[in-house]
């Protein structure tokens, strides 16, 4: 008999070692099994999932493709992305060059502005930087010729002067004359300066007695701008010869011509400038 198969004298049975082995590597056979089963069932439901998404995206594809959006809807219209503005519209046509002052004192047609001695030789003196000159006698006239010494009258009348309009300046024992011969046209006045001999005559008074005068020698100058033409006289009051050493007698002839052409300058700018601001008729 196998001792096996004796009962125990306790009443209690020795264990079957050899089937709870045989028990326990089954479960452990089981357990594998499973692990391996659940792998098996994760991959593939993560390759369901890969698959799914690539088929979606080839779906979005081929939508848009079609001009159709998700879910097989039509696409909603794009927005604009900006609202559309009007553009400023610019002529084309360039606007018309300011006026030429010179234009306006080149014409007796267009320089219509009053022309009187005080309009040319306004106030009571002149000033240039820190030099001040009186202004002594003053006259217009009509007879040009009158108005000259030797050649110059004849010249005046031969290319149809206007009037000669003259004032006397004085400092410091130097007086200067100026004389502004008027004519029509610019061609006329160009072409008496070009002639131009002798001088304008002297104007005394007004505490200046008469000075360059034969046999005086005096200095003189000759200028045009438009239908101008503005000549000086200058000397010593006293009828002292003038030399190129007499800077006193150059510094006032030249202050008076400068400020002649300044104003007949200005007169020719107040004139465009009001013809600039005129409207203009439709």
């Amino acid at each position: 008999m196998n001792r096996h198969d004796e009962e125990d004298p306790y009443g209690k049975s020795t264990p079957d070692w050899g089937a709870l082995a045989d028990a326990s590597a089954a479960r452990s056979r089981r357990r594998r099994w499973l692990l391996a089963g659940s792998g098996v069932l994760a991959t593939g439901a993560i390759a369901a999932l890969v698959a799914t998404s690539v088929v979606s995206v080839g779906n979005q594809d081929a939508n848009a493709a079609s001009g159709r959006g998700a879910n097989n809807l039509p696409p909603v219209a794009e927005l604009p992305s900006e609202t559309a503005e009007p553009e400023p519209n610019f002529s084309s046509v360039a606007p018309p060059p300011p006026p030429n002052p010179k234009d306006y004192v080149s014409s007796a047609d267009k320089d219509k502005a009053p022309l009187t001695v005080e309009s040319l030789f306004p106030g009571a003196k002149l000033t240039a930087v820190d030099r001040v000159y009186q202004k002594g006698a003053t006259t217009t006239t009509t007879n040009c010729a009158a108005a000259a010494q030797g050649a110059l009258g004849s010249i005046l009348a031969s290319n149809s002067c206007d009037q000669v309009i003259r004032a006397t300046y004085r400092k410091d024992g130097v007086a200067v004359t100026v004389g502004v011969a008027v004519f029509a046209k610019e061609a006329q006045a160009l072409k008496a300066k070009d002639q131009a001999e002798g001088g304008i005559a002297s104007l005394s008074g007004a505490g200046v007695t008469t000075f360059c005068r034969a046999p005086s020698v005096c200095r003189k100058t000759t200028n045009s701008y438009g239908r101008y033409v503005y000549f000086t006289v200058g000397g010593f009051i006293s009828g002292q010869n003038v030399t190129n050493a007499d800077k006193d007698v150059f510094t006032a002839g030249d202050d008076v011509a400068e400020f002649t052409f300044q104003q007949i300058l200005a007169r020719g700018q107040a004139q465009a400038s009001a013809a600039a601001t005129r409207p203009v008729d439709p």
